[in-house]
C-alpha cells in the first residue's frame, strides 16, 4: 500500500495542517518509507513463532513487573459521586442512549 499526494492532502485537511508542497512532498516520501518496512515485515514467515511479552525475553527471563491493584485515594468515589446529578449505589445515573 503506497500513498499519492492527493492521499496526503486528504490526510493533511483531515488533521487540519497546511503543508507546503516541500512539506508534503516529504511527508509522502516518509510515510510511503514506513508502508515499505511494513510490507518487508509482513512477508517474514511467522509460523510457529511464539509471541514475546517483551523483546529481551527471548534472549533471558523476564517476570512481569505487574503491581498490586490497591486504591490509594479511599473514598474518592464519593467525592465523585457528590459532583453527579444523579447516582445510585455508587453509581452514576445517567439518560439512556440506547433505545
Amino acid at each position: 500500500m503506497f500513498l499519492q499526494s492527493s492521499d496526503i492532502d486528504r490526510i493533511a485537511s483531515l488533521a487540519r495542517l497546511r503543508l507546503s508542497e516541500a512539506e508534503q512532498a516529504s511527508m509522502l516520501v516518509q510515510i510511503n518509507e514506513f508502508f515499505d518496512i511494513v510490507e518487508r515485515m509482513r512477508a517474514v514467515d511467522t509460523t510457529g513463532v511464539t509471541p514475546l511479552a517483551h523483546p529481551l525475553s527471548a534472549v533471558q527471563e523476564l517476570p512481569l513487573r505487574l503491581r498490586d491493584d490497591v486504591a490509594i485515594q479511599p473514598g474518592i468515589r464519593d467525592c465523585a459521586l457528590a459532583n453527579a446529578p444523579a447516582s445510585q449505589d455508587g453509581l452514576f445515573i445517567v439518560p439512556r442512549v440506547v433505545e
